[in-house]
């Protein structure tokens, strides 16, 4: 997080937002098309700046929550808007809508498990030689996501009320309580009943970051949600010139779950990064494993609840390839998060498998 201003907030934080909001104003009223080539890169534009503005108020307000509820705050506005996006999508009746919560749950993990955490271990493993994290908070972390995981992507495969993929409506409202009741002990536990946990050695607030004001805070609060709604209907926006796309290249249609989920996380993984790169690798991992966290432990409830009331029934069961990829990942994060120690290796693992992961999801 070096080189955040603490004292007031530049001009390009506060400008790309609202560039991104006046975007998205004159595309509703029908003065631009994405369908065009000009209206496309100027969407892609918009997009981009909303990411790193995204990012800046990020941090600012982790420096003035302090961690971990500066990760927390990022990782469940991200997924809220996800959630969002998701039902809107699933309210439609439009081919492949039944399989978008599946699709875009399971690239978020496999994104951030393994794109992410891969991305931030070689990077500040190159720069830092090893980098520490408490183990303790990862151990609890990774216990919590692989339970949701296997909950949500692998166990309605094999329940006998109703032919899998799919959970027995009874199941569903189950497995959508038991979810979020995980993911807000998960919360409770990480923020209150063992904090220290979660906290690295140095902090993010120190001598050299100074604690911004509540005016700033609240300012970068607002143009943060801004950013991240902005990230989201843009991406939103560019989804359908990007499936046709993928389709005119031959790709599956899933593989448009992989690309919007990669948008999403944009904030997520340049804080993720830069963070490892100030050798902040507690900071790194509370980001990608409660991101990871939130997007079962509140997608799964609110999109059980919309399909309960739809009476329509939800595909949650990965295909087999898919499962033994996320099996995969799963032990090898148990590994790589078990020494309380990381280098460039188990950076390069990850991306490997994330690089295993994009093939697959290319060619099924």
């Amino acid at each position: 997080m070096t080189g955040t201003t603490t004292g007031r907030i530049p001009l390009w934080p506060v400008f790309l937002p609202l560039a991104a909001t006046a975007v998205l104003i004159v595309k509703h009223f029908g003065l631009l098309q994405t369908s065009s080539l000009p209206g496309l890169l100027i969407c892609a534009a918009a997009l981009a700046g909303a990411v790193f503005a995204a990012v800046h108020h990020a941090e600012i307000l982790a420096l003035k929550l302090g961690e971990p509820f500066g990760s927390i705050l990022l990782a469940v506005a991200v997924t809220i808007i996800e959630v969002a996006l998701i039902v809107s999508i699933l309210s439609t009746d439009t081919p492949g809508s039944t399989t978008v919560a599946r699709d875009t749950v399971y690239a978020t993990l496999m994104i951030v498990l393994n794109g992410v955490v891969g991305l931030c271990l070689i990077s500040g493993g190159w720069r830092h030689r090893e980098q520490a994290f408490r183990i303790e908070g990862a151990a609890a972390a990774l216990a919590v996501l692989g339970t949701l995981a296997t909950l949500a992507l692998v166990l309605p495969n094999f329940t006998r009320a109703v032919h899998g993929p799919y959970y027995a409506p009874v199941q569903l409202a189950v497995i959508g309580v038991a979810s979020l009741a995980l993911y807000v002990v998960f919360v409770f536990v990480q923020t209150v009943r063992h904090r220290d946990y979660f906290v690295g050695m140095p902090p993010i607030a120190s001598a050299t970051h100074a604690v911004p004001s509540g005016m700033v805070a609240s300012l970068s609060l607002v143009l943060l949600l801004l950013s991240l709604i902005a990230v989201i209907l843009l991406a939103k926006a560019i989804s359908k010139p990007i499936e046709s796309l993928i389709l005119s290249a031959g790709l599956p249609q899933g593989f448009l779950g992989v690309v919007i989920a990669g948008l999403v996380l944009l904030p997520e993984g340049i804080a993720s990064v830069r963070a490892a790169l100030a050798n902040q690798l507690q900071n790194s991992i509370n980001l990608a494993l409660g991101s990871a966290i939130a997007s079962i432990g509140l997608t799964i409830p609110i999109v059980s609840i919309a399909s309960l009331v739809r009476d329509d029934p939800l595909v949650l069961g990965v295909s087999p390839e898919d499962m033994i990829l996320l099996l995969l990942t799963l032990f090898v994060g148990g590994l790589t998060l078990g020494t309380g120690r990381t280098t460039v290796l188990q950076g390069a693992v990850h991306l490997v498998i994330f690089c295993i992961f994009l093939l697959l999801s290319a060619v099924p």
